[in-house]
C-alpha cells in the first residue's frame, strides 16, 4: 500500500485545481456583469484622471490642516491614484447597492442621493457636467450607524467626509472623526493644481 499516499496527494491536487477553475470562472462572470454600470463610473473617472495628471506632471500647492494647525508647500504628486483614492472609494456601483440611490438628472447636474442615508456610507454625489465633460464633483459621506443594537447609547465613532474635485484646478478633502473616549479630529487637505 506504499503507492496509495502519493496518489492520494495527486487526486487532492487535481480536485483542488478543478475547484479553483470553477471558482475562477464564476468570478469572471461576476466581473462581466459589472460591465453595465447603473450610476456614474466614479472609480473609472478618477482612475483615468489620475493617469492624465501623472502624465502632465504638474506641481500642486498643498495645504494640510489637522485640528486648526496648517502646513503648506508646493509638492510634486508622484502617485495621483493614491492621492485621489478617497474619491475612488466613494464609487456606488456595487451590485448590492443598485437600487439604493435616487437619481436626479437636470440642467447638466447629476445628483445621487442615498435612499437610506443611515445605512449607506456615501450619502450624496453631485456631478456638474458641461457638454459631457465633468466640471466638478462633490461627494458627501458619513459612516453608517454603528450603535449597539437595542441599546440607547451613543455610537462608537462618527466619520464624515466632504470631497470636492475640480479637474485641472483643485481638490479638497474635509474629514472629521469623532471617537468615543478619544474625542474629535478634523483633517483638511487642499491641493491647488498649478497650470
Amino acid at each position: 500500500m506504499y503507492w496509495y499516499k502519493p496518489r492520494l496527494k495527486i487526486v487532492i491536487a487535481l480536485i483542488g485545481g478543478i475547484m479553483l477553475t470553477i471558482c475562477g470562472s464564476a468570478c469572471k462572470s461576476d466581473v462581466k456583469e459589472r460591465g453595465a454600470l447603473k450610476y456614474f463610473d466614479l472609480k473609472g473617472y478618477f482612475k483615468n484622471d489620475s493617469i492624465r495628471l501623472t502624465k502632465e506632471n504638474r506641481m500642486v500647492f498643498k495645504t494640510v490642516t489637522h485640528n486648526g494647525v496648517s502646513q503648506s508647500k508646493t509638492v510634486h504628486i508622484p502617485d495621483w491614484g493614491l492621492e485621489l483614492d478617497l474619491f475612488k472609494e466613494a464609487d456606488i456601483n456595487k451590485p448590492a447597492w443598485k437600487d439604493s440611490y435616487t437619481v436626479i438628472d437636470e440642467d447638466s447636474v447629476l445628483i445621487y442621493q442615498a435612499k437610506y442615508p443611515k445605512q449607506m456610507k456615501v450619502n450624496e454625489i453631485i456631478i456638474k457636467k458641461d457638454k459631457g465633460k465633468v466640471k466638478w464633483i462633490l461627494i458627501y459621506s458619513k459612516t453608517p450607524e454603528n450603535r449597539w443594537i437595542g441599546l440607547k447609547i451613543p455610537p462608537l465613532y462618527i466619520t464624515t467626509e466632504k470631497l470636492s474635485y475640480f479637474p485641472d484646478s483643485l481638490y479638497l478633502i474635509v474629514k472629521s472623526q469623532w471617537v468615543r473616549f478619544i474625542g474629535a479630529n478634523v483633517y483638511r487637505i487642499e491641493g491647488v493644481i498649478k497650470k
